[in-house]
């Protein structure tokens, strides 16, 4: 690899690059919800094509995640990044300019490509600047800007679309990527491993295949029937690809993209069924929310995106206070606590009433803010820590995989869960029963948020009553899916304080661990002990820090 840059300066600017790309890039997973009315009024598109306009985007962004690093790690960190940004900007130009619904799909699909190149480069860049305690502070910092990306979505998305149009909410990304990246031009530094093999290049066709059928099927599931050939067919081609992939990887050994060892790694297993929780139970929640805000509760864009302020505004202390304490607090405690206070936040949806106005939700936006902000900066630092410096593109792809696949698995599996709980909850309500066999229908309808117009089109008489009955089914089944959201959550927990240990670590992490557990060992709580069942004491961890060095 080539040597480390002595500019401060300089790695300040690639952490200011990678947090600027960061943020535009996972804004669009959420800034386009606000917008679906206007683009839907824009294109008369139906619901599926509004569908599409979101599931491009996620199958893109999942799809060549690994490909991404691992690419990286050969070819160079900076020189992928920046190929990365300029597919992003150009399909963003292409969303803007889009003429009907299917342009803007087909450019939002090429634009989450874009995307998870610069998400999977992003923390390798970042990795290969800072060590030690800076890089917990660098962290800190990135995961910020990842959750307060989610959460200033609703509101950025409302005020460009309230503000201007919805066409801005793409075009904003052109102006802003263009200085980025002649910033990344000039302050960033080239790294990559010197003597890496060829490209996998079957490595690569094989695990793309397979990932982009597997989140396709996850995405459409719903709308064409999970048990349908076409869904059936996509999920066994995606499970044949895999097969092979994993041969083809068993074969290559240390030249493979990706290094099955990995997966003999307790830490690396944990760090990543915890990622894919966490992603599953809060993309899915704040889609429902951001809906149920917009929709139910009436609010314009500009109007939902201010009440979700308490969210952000949290979710934003968290993760700065997270930062820091990466290198003092052992990190299966932050992991393991944050996901619990996610799991709380869940939990407390349940104070939503069909008559409660949007400050019932505050208890909740607190939880999970709080949650969000304080595992975002671990988790990103975690997925570098198990492998060698030389691999972490690779290491960070993978885990960027799996929240991406989190992502669709939330989406795809909570809103069909949402959706037929509501059409359920609808149908069997008074007013559901008065319109017969249309009941399920409508209650699709009041689920994808068109309750009003359904409403609208019914017979005047029963107006009043299908109004109270669809408010009632939605906030219903939003409180029974959160419900399950915050288990899932748990379960994450669970397995963040279970499975993620120091030992785990590549040698050049594992010192400033240590360190943090030493301190607290001589402050009189033993925590990896007490967390492992072990009765390991001073004399144990010294031992742990001659072996690790000094990070």
């Amino acid at each position: 690899m080539s040597g480390r840059t002595t500019s401060v300066g300089g790695r300040g600017w690639t952490l200011a690059v990678v947090c600027v790309a960061t943020f535009m890039l996972l804004l669009d997973l959420t800034v386009v919800n606000v917008a679906l009315p206007d683009i839907r009024d824009a294109f008369d598109a139906s619901f599926t094509s509004l569908q599409w306009v979101l599931d491009a985007y996620a199958l893109g962004l999942a799809a060549v995640l690994l490909t991404a690093g691992s690419l990286a790690d050969r070819l160079g960190r900076k020189r992928v990044f920046n190929v990365g940004f300029v597919v992003f900007l150009a399909a963003s130009l292409a969303c803007g300019l889009a003429n009907d619904a299917a342009v803007l799909s087909v450019a939002r699909g090429v634009q989450g490509l874009g995307g998870a190149v610069l998400f999977a480069v992003g923390p390798a860049l970042i990795g290969q600047e800072y060590q030690g305690k800076d890089r917990g502070k660098a962290f800190g910092v990135f995961g910020g800007v990842v959750g307060l990306s989610i959460a200033f979505g609703p509101l950025i998305g409302g005020a460009l679309t309230d503000g201007l149009s919805w066409r801005w909410i793409f075009l904003v990304n052109v102006p802003v990527g263009l200085l980025a990246m002649v910033v990344s031009a000039l302050k960033m530094r080239e790294s990559r491993v010197e003597s890496a093999p060829a490209v996998d290049w079957w490595g690569l066709v094989l695990f793309t295949g397979a990932l982009t059928l597997l989140v396709l099927a996850l995405l459409r599931g719903e709308a064409e029937g999970w048990g349908s050939a076409p869904i059936v067919g996509m999920f066994v081609a995606s499970v044949v690809l895999l097969g092979a992939f994993g041969v083809v990887e068993r074969r290559r050994g240390e030249r493979a993209m990706f290094q099955l060892s990995l997966f003999r790694n307790r830490t690396f297993n944990g760090v990543s069924v915890v990622t894919l929780l966490c992603a599953a139970a809060t993309m899915s929640a704040i889609f429902l929310l951001v809906s149920y805000v917009q929709n139910v509760l009436a609010y314009s864009p500009w109007e939902t995106g201010l009440r979700f302020l308490p969210l952000t505004a949290t979710l934003f202390v968290a993760a700065a206070v997270s930062g820091s304490l990466t290198t003092r607090v052992p990190q299966r405690l932050l992991m393991g606590a944050s996901l619990a206070l996610i799991a709380i936040g869940l939990f407390l949806v349940a104070l939503t009433g069909p008559d409660t106005s949007w400050t019932a939700l505050l208890p909740s936006m607190f939880g999970i803010g709080l949650g969000m902000g304080l595992f975002n900066p671990p988790r990103a630092s975690l997925s570098i820590a198990v492998v060698e410096p030389s691999k972490a593109g690779m290491a960070s792809g993978i885990n960027e995989t799996f929240q991406q696949v989190g992502v669709a698995i939330g989406i795809a599996g909570f809103g069909a869960a949402f959706q037929g709980r509501v059409s359920d909850l609808f149908a069997q309500s008074a007013a559901g029963r008065q319109l017969g066999p249309d009941a399920h229908e409508f209650g699709e309808a009041v689920a994808a948020g068109g309750g009003a117009e359904a409403v609208g089109r019914a017979p005047s008489a029963l107006a009043p009553a299908l109004e109270t009955a669809a408010r009632t089914a939605f906030v219903d089944g939003l409180t029974d899916v959160m419900f399950v959201c915050a288990v899932v959550a748990a379960v994450g927990a669970v397995v963040g304080f279970a499975f993620i240990r120091t030992r785990d670590l590549h040698e050049s992490a594992r010192g400033e661990t240590v360190e943090v557990e030493s301190r607290a060992v001589v402050n009189g709580v033993d925590a990896q002990g007490l967390l492992e069942g072990e009765s390991a004491g001073v004399p144990a961890v010294a031992q742990s820090v001659r072996a690790g060095g000094d990070g």
